[in-house]
């Protein structure tokens, strides 16, 4: 390809100036600033980019393109880049995109320029079918270019909605996000934060002091304890950026490049036939005894290993993405020793979307239930408990990847049903032997069912324990659902790592019909 010259100009004075065009990008656009990035424990795009990327591979988008907005002194300040660095590289060798804001350029704030090269970015990554990571770590809309800046953040979101369960997306957070702006971390399927140096907020707290009197820090507002703990926005929370990053790489390790195809296979050593005896004490049998079901998981997957999904939000439901003989699965658990392990908002909510980006991206879905049924209260009614509680139902009952349902203990009500049993679609259903799979609890049941007879009585507590026996032999008894076919089979849970790995092997070539629609109407 031949380079245009001016006359007087030779082929060899405008490489040397595309060089040094070039080299001033990659150089540090200003020494304070970058000193001022690092005081506050922050690294600059460029080094962030080289601690995600393989080394070496990263190719940048318009490294030259510079705004072109009037007025307020934007005439005299027109650096390469915009205040943004895009473009694609590899993550283990995999393609992946990635923009990232540089706080040091106009304090990383969107313009029209800005904006354009994300959107470059976001279209070659859906086009190509591979991964995008967002560094973000800007001040908002550049409000010097006024409504062009809020028209390139809703090119933004419309791409991540177009590409949602197309194409994972990643968001990392590295510094603050006000505004308008939080919205395409939002619409991402995960978001990673940094602890002192991550904020997200709508509004910020001056605004909150003028509007409602209350005085709140930023941290306080929408820092990262925030939003891996109440609002459940965010996914990961790490000490720094170098371990954040490390883990965005792993993250991404096991997920697909798109939607058309598998998880990578996993590199495996540990036998899938490997009797797994530690879940003999694990479990209790008792059902109101709580364990850790995060243990459970640990003796199922491979090499013991896993990646818990907003860890520290709705503790009562366990989400992570592990492996069984090499093949990501999506574990999605009960957890008794937090809140007994009921289903209530927060953890429908949560598990709901964990199993929908699962089945986006052909995850199959493996379910270990121990569930004493949804949270009672007025608060839970009045905050649409219903309306909420429905949204893991839907997931599950539209999801057409393999799902592997386990019952360790006891599945009660109408949350068993919701916990992909065998009749909303589970492929294969199966239950440890001190299952208890019913209505209700023994307890309960006896209570509301002969509470006439109980009261009458001349001793009702030995009446009350008598029909509780009688309830627990006649309908609760581990074999009762596998005798009516509502479980496939009853098994040892030292063979629960066995079966686990032969059923999906059946499955991997799983295949599912759905009918013609543009798309369906899930509860909000």
């Amino acid at each position: 390809m031949s380079i245009p010259t001016q006359p007087g100009t030779t082929v060899s004075a405008r490489l040397t100036e595309l060089a040094r065009l070039k080299g001033n990008t990659v150089s540090e656009p200003d020494a304070e600033a970058t000193a001022r990035q690092h005081a506050k424990g922050k690294l600059t795009a460029r080094e962030r980019i080289a601690l995600l990327l393989d080394e070496g591979s990263f190719v940048e988008i318009e490294p030259l393109r510079r705004h072109r907005a009037v007025g307020f002194g934007m005439e005299a300040r027109k650096p390469y880049t915009d205040g943004v660095v895009t473009g694609w590289g590899t993550v283990l060798g995999r393609t992946v995109f990635v923009f990232a804001h540089d706080f040091r350029v106009f304090g990383g704030a969107l313009g029209e320029a800005h904006a354009a090269k994300i959107h470059k970015t976001m279209d070659m990554a859906e086009a190509a079918g591979a991964p995008l990571v967002g560094l973000n770590d800007g001040a908002g809309a550049r409000i010097q270019e006024g409504v062009t800046a809020l028209a390139g953040y809703g090119g933004i979101f419309r791409r991540n909605a177009r590409a949602s369960g197309v194409i994972p997306q990643i968001s990392v957070m590295l510094g603050p996000c006000a505004g308008g702006a939080v919205y395409s971390p939002a619409l991402t399927d995960f978001v990673f934060v940094v602890r002192d140096i991550s904020q997200m907020f709508i509004t910020g707290p001056d605004v909150v002091r003028a509007v409602t009197g209350e005085s709140v820090t930023q941290e306080e507002l929408g820092g990262a304890a925030v939003h891996t703990r109440s609002s459940g926005v965010a996914h990961f929370v790490f000490d720094d950026e170098e371990s954040c990053l490390a883990e965005v790489r792993y993250l991404l390790s096991l997920l697909p490049a798109n939607n058309r195809e598998a998880p990578p296979p996993q590199l495996c050593n540990d036998p899938a036939d490997r009797p797994v005896d530690a879940l003999l004490r694990l479990v209790p049998l008792e059902p109101n005894k709580g364990y850790d079901v995060r243990q459970v998981i640990e003796e199922i997957a491979d090499h013991g290993e896993y990646l818990e999904v907003q860890a520290t939000w709705a503790p009562n439901i366990v989400c992570a993405l592990g492996a069984v003989d090499g093949q990501v699965v999506g574990f999605v658990a009960n957890q008794p020793i937090a809140m007994a392990g009921v289903l209530d908002i927060d953890a429908s909510e949560k598990g709901a979307r964990f199993v929908q980006f699962c089945d986006a991206f052909n995850i199959p879905l493996v379910t270990l239930v121990d569930v004493p049924g949804f949270l009672p209260g007025v608060g839970q009614e009045h905050n649409g408990i219903i309306r909420r509680g429905a949204k893991l139902l839907s997931a599950y009952c539209n999801a057409t990847v393999p799902r592997v349902s386990i019952v360790l203990r006891k599945a009660y009500g109408g949350a068993y049903i919701v916990m992909v049993s065998r009749s909303i679609g589970a492929d294969v259903a199966l239950a440890w032997p001190y299952n208890e799979i019913a209505v209700m609890g023994a307890e309960g049941a006896a209570n509301v069912i002969f509470r006439h007879e109980i009261a009458a009585a001349e001793d009702p507590e030995a009446v009350r324990r008598q029909r509780i026996k009688e309830y627990r032999a006649e309908l609760i008894h581990p074999y009762h659902a596998a005798e009516r076919g509502l479980v496939d089979d009853v098994i040892d849970p030292r063979d629960t790592r066995r079966v686990l790995a032969r059923s999906l092997r059946m499955l991997h070539a799983k295949r599912v019909e759905l009918p013609e629609r543009k798309h369906g109407n899930p509860p909000q």
